[in-house]
């Protein structure tokens, strides 16, 4: 059988299949920035200690060490394996360029976190048990083993966005793919916001800190670090976003910013304003406020800005060759890759699905309900919740419930099939598969049980067979 390379679709009804590699991912950033930030701070407390002789600080950062391990190595090593198995199973095809693109980017990546993991521990039981000198450079070298873990990931996601010309797809060089448009401003916005994540940490650290002079004198260290760093972070954004191809700006500006503009600005004064607060007035920092504070910019800063990051793909998930509903847009000669579209236009996707069960190859009276959910869901679902009032861009809702199919079967055939909303998939289907479609949409609109219909049309499609 003529087939596609295509895998069984996962969807999770109401939220999808984003919001789950959402959640799962904000919190590793979060774990996984802390770890980097809290090594660069790390190594500038201890240079300070050793420069100054003043052994107190050392006692900072074994407790912040301590807290370190809890919070990021162990949150961060259950989220980390997390996040690859939501998006082997979201998005196989995508996973597998990126593995076939960047096999030795992340052994290499291996290795530093290797040194990372083995660098925190020996950092911190270490720590008043070896010369000041050697544990100054056991600092730096696990700050640095830190970065560079950082630093070939985003070679990696900034690839997911674009590789920025048209070299990589003729030659699959992984130098062409990982030194893309975007990769020194997405590095910039990273390691900015690593250092205002690590010091929102030291401050909820810092607050419990009994000994009043070590309290201010760490949080009037570490306050600036923050404010220089979500500065930085800002100002590379801003340089970001002149790297990005035509169809992210077009999702920026038409569905992104409406909704996180003024939320990410506010974000940013309210940041700025508690850390100018802590350095002014140390003494003042209190446990609650700074436990507060990290979970407000956690919450309120990081999901909506990785949101951005992750939607501003859309509509691929890898190098702009992959959609996100995993069918293959482009030809890639430099990595022997054909284009999909036009083959799936001619014979449909019940044709070369390898996944789509016997029974649904063909449709009928008693299959197309049937058929017409499995193809939305392969279609549509990586982007799209498929129920009403779902949070996750629900279809019915970007259809404003309309229940007239032949109306929404000319939204398929019009802008979805020509490719003429560049933040859509070009979903070109045969006649038979979008009346499916439209049908399944109609009746979900309609407020029809969909699910007990199905079931009583395979029922009855059973019947019949055994009838005959």
């Amino acid at each position: 059988m003529d087939v596609v390379g295509m895998y069984p679709t996962w969807y999770v009804p109401n939220i999808g299949t984003a919001w789950v590699m959402g959640i799962i991912g904000v919190i590793h950033v979060v774990a996984s920035h802390t770890a980097v930030g809290a090594a660069f701070l790390f190594a500038f407390l201890e240079t300070k200690a050793y420069q100054e002789n003043a052994p107190q600080l050392l006692n900072f950062i074994k407790k912040y060490g301590m807290f370190l391990l809890v919070f990021s190595y162990i949150i961060g090593s259950i989220t980390g394996p997390g996040i690859w198995y939501a998006i082997s199973v979201a998005s196989p095809r995508g996973v597998g360029g990126l593995i076939h693109n960047f096999v030795w980017i992340w052994a290499a990546e291996w290795v530093f976190f290797t040194v990372e993991v083995i660098g925190v521990y020996a950092l911190i039981y270490l720590l008043g048990k070896i010369d000041a000198k050697t544990h100054l450079k056991l600092t730096w070298s696990f700050a640095l083993a830190s970065w560079g873990t950082m630093l070939l990931i985003v070679g990696i996601l900034s690839f997911m966005l674009w590789p920025g010309n048209e070299n990589w797809y003729q030659t699959g060089s992984t130098n062409d793919a990982f030194f893309n448009l975007n990769f020194f401003a997405h590095l910039g916005i990273r390691t900015g916001s690593m250092l205002v994540i690590a010091t929102l940490v030291g401050l909820m650290v810092a607050s419990t800190e009994k000994e009043l002079a070590l309290k201010a004198s760490v949080v009037k260290f570490l306050a600036p670090i923050g404010l220089g760093g979500g500065f930085f972070a800002v100002m590379m954004f801003l340089y970001y976003i002149r790297t990005i191809p035509d169809n992210s700006v077009e999702m920026l500006h038409a569905h992104l910013l409406p909704v996180y503009e003024y939320a990410m600005i506010a974000v940013f004064i309210a940041a700025t304003l508690y850390l100018s607060f802590a350095w002014w007035q140390p003494k003042y920092l209190s446990t609650p406020l700074a436990i507060g504070m990290f979970l407000f910019i956690s919450i309120f800063g990081v999901w909506p800005e990785e949101r951005i990051r992750e939607s501003m793909r859309k509509p691929y998930v890898v190098g702009q060759y992959v959609y996100s509903n995993q069918i293959i847009s482009r030809d890639v000669p430099g990595k022997n890759i054909t284009g999909e579209v036009d083959k799936i236009a001619k014979k449909g996707l019940l044709a070369l699905h390898p996944f789509i069960p016997q029974r649904l190859r063909v449709i009928t009276d008693n299959n197309r309900l049937e058929v017409g959910k499995l193809l939305a869901t392969i279609a549509c679902s990586n982007c799209h919740a498929l129920e009403p009032g779902a949070p996750l861009r629900n279809i019915p809702d970007k259809l404003h419930r309309a229940t007239d199919a032949d109306m929404i079967a000319a939204f398929l055939t019009g802008a979805l099939r020509h490719g003429a909303q560049p933040y859509m998939p070009r979903i070109d289907l045969p006649e038979a598969e979008i009346q499916a479609i439209a049908h399944y949409l109609a009746a979900v609109n309609q407020g029809q049980n969909v699910k007990r219909l199905i079931v009583e049309q395979r029922a009855a499609a059973i019947k019949m067979q055994v009838a005959n």
